[in-house]
């Protein structure tokens, strides 16, 4: 025997549709009134804020996803205390007890302030209640992945459960005004974990990067209906937990010395200027086939650009071992890393080094030509900053007398390594 729903009359969903419901009340957008509490709250970071576009907006959702043991419930928890002082905060954890999170509490300070509330629950329709009930402008969910809805039967983490979670959790926060920052899981490739309509549905997508065990760690932001995704917030970790980096550039360069195989990068991180170390090591291989390894930078770009060495310089790579590191734990999205990449491989490959107090910069293409890097003149203005005397970029990337235009990668490792 199989059970089947009884259909009027025989029609079909969309045929019943097309006679059922009712007609919508619209008014104009000149005479909508704005929601009280539309002023953003602060978290406490300012490179934070704005990632966020001005900070958390009421009724926002924010879905925040990083590697475990990146820092995640330690910088929300941090966020939540400051936000603690003038407004009232609920943090709801599925993963951890109460007295788990009163000890983290305890060493970032968190534990002293009265509006700061706590539970520990993985019920979706308990939490969404507690939203609605409008006693909180703003709750932390860790994490998304932890909680379950009582009708549907599948386990906490399936497709379906975090899919109707989600959806209950946001109707909450848009019905009460309150926001929502929820924490998610990332699979072993770096992705979010759960279904991608869990981004579609959030306002904001987080991405917290960066080396779980040590370094710089990068607060960055996928997808922002509120503003740019193209700001970043730089952290390090201590003892007392997240802190803002004021000056990265010289914290990284802090302990290079220059010898062959390094040079310093001038990039840019969202809409910041960035110096960053790169090391080359070149080594006869040991074995018939060469071995490429890079930390920071991708491999596949590594592979091609060492290609464009050996093709359009005299450089013979065919028999050596190539390993590039970023220094920092940063990992490099810039095109315009192409040259320092190559130059540090051939001053490695050719123990020559660079001179001191030179930048370098610029994309290079497969005939060997340096191609032009955009937001030049912020690089440049934070190599100034920092003392360095020369930029090497690609022709054309600005009227300056500081940079020494370069066209083709021959050229640059001819004229700017030394023995």
């Amino acid at each position: 025997m199989v059970e089947q729903l009884a259909v009027d009359n025989g029609k079909s969903a969309v045929s019943r549709s097309s006679t059922s419901g009712k007609v919508l009340m619209a008014q104009t957008i000149g005479s909508i009134d704005e929601k009280e509490g539309s002023q953003r709250l602060l978290t406490g970071f300012k490179d934070l804020d704005d990632v966020l576009g001005g900070g958390v907006l009421p009724g926002s959702v924010v879905l925040m996803a990083g590697q475990p043991g990146i820092g995640k419930s330690t910088l929300l928890l941090q966020v939540s205390a400051h936000i603690a002082r003038s407004v009232a905060v609920l943090y709801a954890s599925g993963e951890e007890s109460a007295g788990q999170v009163k000890l983290r509490a305890k060493r970032l300070g968190a534990d002293k302030h009265e509006q700061l509330s706590f539970v520990s629950s993985t019920s979706a329709d308990d939490i969404a209640a507690t939203i609605r009930s409008g006693g909180y402008k703003l709750v932390i969910i860790d994490s998304i992945q932890t909680l379950s809805l009582d009708e549907i039967a599948s386990a906490p983490g399936t497709v379906s459960q975090i899919t109707n979670s989600s959806n209950v959790i946001i109707r909450a926060a848009k019905q009460s005004g309150a926001a929502v920052i929820l924490v998610g899981h990332v699979t072993k490739e770096g992705s979010i974990a759960g279904p991608k309509v869990l981004e579609h549905l959030v306002d904001v997508v987080l991405q917290f990067e960066g080396d779980r065990y040590g370094g710089f760690k990068i607060v960055r932001a996928a997808k922002n209906r509120f503003g740019s995704t193209n700001e970043a917030a730089i952290f390090e970790m201590n003892q007392d937990g997240l802190r803002l980096v004021e000056n990265p550039s010289a914290a990284l360069l802090a302990e290079r010395q220059n010898s062959d195989g390094s040079v310093v990068l001038a990039t840019i991180e969202g809409t910041r200027p960035l110096l960053v170390e790169i090391q080359a090591l070149v080594n006869p291989t040991s074995f018939g086939y060469p071995k490429r390894t890079a930390s920071g930078f991708d491999l596949n770009r590594l592979n091609l650009l060492v290609a464009v060495l050996e093709k359009r310089t005299k450089l013979n790579l065919s028999d050596k071992d190539i390993y590039i590191n970023v220094v920092g734990g940063l990992k490099l999205n810039d095109q315009a890393a192409d040259l320092a990449v190559c130059m540090a491989i051939a001053s490695a490959a050719a123990s020559r080094r660079i001179d001191d107090g030179v930048v370098v910069f610029g994309e290079v293409g497969l005939g060997g030509e340096i191609r032009s890097a955009y937001s030049a003149d912020r690089r440049v203005a934070e190599a100034k900053k920092l003392g360095f005397k020369l930029a090497i970029a690609p022709a054309g990337a600005s009227k300056n007398s500081f940079i020494k235009e370069v066209g083709d990668l021959r050229t640059a490792l001819i004229d700017y390594l030394q023995k």
